[in-house]
């Protein structure tokens, strides 16, 4: 049979382990919550672009396909937490 004692530390240490994480991710949810308006102010300015690239033309927008590299543009990757 087992230690109750060795059963009970590590019982313990896992318990800390867990509160550490719970804490950690606490945390992660209060910048979300900080930066989440800002992401959705951003995502409604690059609605409004497409929409205004829909309105133009076709021959401007041939136009604009031909200047391009041929790629299309990236966005920038977002933050991740670890």
């Amino acid at each position: 049979m087992k230690d109750i004692h060795e059963v009970l530390r590590r019982k313990q240490a896992k318990y800390a382990q867990l509160g550490k994480q719970i804490e950690a991710l606490q945390q992660a949810a209060e910048k979300l919550r900080e930066v989440a308006p800002l992401l959705a102010e951003n995502e409604e300015d690059d609605s409004a672009v497409l929409t205004e690239m829909d309105d133009q033309p076709q021959a401007a927008k041939a136009a604009s396909a031909a200047a391009g590299s041929g790629t299309p543009a990236k966005r920038p990757a977002a933050p991740r937490w670890p």
